[in-house]
């Protein structure tokens, strides 16, 4: 299996008047992503940690072919975002708290129906879920309608069906936001195998404690520009406790004195 690279990739938005407010400028571009390079090898998690709307989310889903870099290029092992799209989303497996289930649907209807539009035969289909579905814990509730389920429950649901043509690159983003502790457990055990089998494992979130746990390199992203790419170990020596939380909110005020914000 080959690397994913992130290759100096800019994304700008323009700004509605409403978002103008929102964001206190008037400026009508909004610089998302600026010339952002990383790279994540198979075997390992790779962790973009960052405050909110730091750029975290549109990096994922430029690698994700949902949307189109300004600048640069996304190579998923011999695919490229710009040349071969298509061959990069059956590459990946990607998990978005944007990305909502149909809820009069149950986890069984929409496992199968995703897992056809890849192109699995119905008999890797059957293996894939129960395996997935067991998990996970799904099993019991494979019947039941999406929007019955609990928050929990629906998460774990759509971790499977982003799992259903088992990609060699994983890409989740925020995975834990939002649930209980044994159900946060249970994902982060999952990723933590995906990357012992040898897969790409990008995980984005702004919880210091997760990628702590989680992440072999940490990618520090604030205003759209890559503050520090490295070892876990080797981010955490930048503070000379050893404190990663210590590192990370002294960007934060870095950049904000950029901004003149202190």
């Amino acid at each position: 299996m080959e690397n994913l690279e992130v290759i100096n990739i800019t994304k700008t938005f323009s700004l509605s008047k409403k978002q103008q407010r929102i964001e206190k400028t008037k400026t009508k571009l909004k610089v998302a992503v600026k010339e952002l390079s990383f790279t994540a090898y198979p075997g390992e998690i790779y962790g973009l940690l960052g405050p909110n709307g730091a750029g975290k989310t549109t990096t994922l889903r430029s690698i994700a072919t949902l949307i189109k870099p300004d600048t640069g290029e996304i190579k998923v092992g011999d695919a490229s975002t710009l040349k071969d799209p298509n061959g990069v989303r059956a590459k990946i497996g990607f998990l978005t708290s944007e990305l909502k289930l149909e809820e009069h649907f149950s986890p069984n209807y929409l496992f199968t129906y995703f897992a056809r539009l890849h192109g699995i035969v119905e008999e890797k289909i059957e293996e894939r879920k129960e395996i997935l579905f067991k998990k996970f814990g799904i099993d019991k509730f494979s019947e039941v309608k999406v929007g019955e389920l609990s928050t929990g429950m629906k998460q774990k649901t759509s971790i499977a069906i982003s799992l259903v043509h088992d990609p060699d690159y994983v890409i989740f983003d925020e995975p834990t936001n939002g649930l209980d502790v044994l159900t946060a457990r249970s994902v982060t055990d999952y990723l933590e195998e995906l990357k012992n089998a040898g897969k790409v494992v990008i995980v984005s979130t702004h919880i210091l404690s997760v990628v702590e746990k989680l992440c072999d390199r940490v990618g520090i992203i604030i205003d759209g520009e890559m503050k520090v790419n490295d070892t876990i170990n080797k981010v955490k020596s930048l503070d000379e406790t050893g404190n990663l939380e210590n590192v990370f909110f002294n960007l934060v005020e870095e950049a904000a004195q950029l901004r003149g914000e202190f």
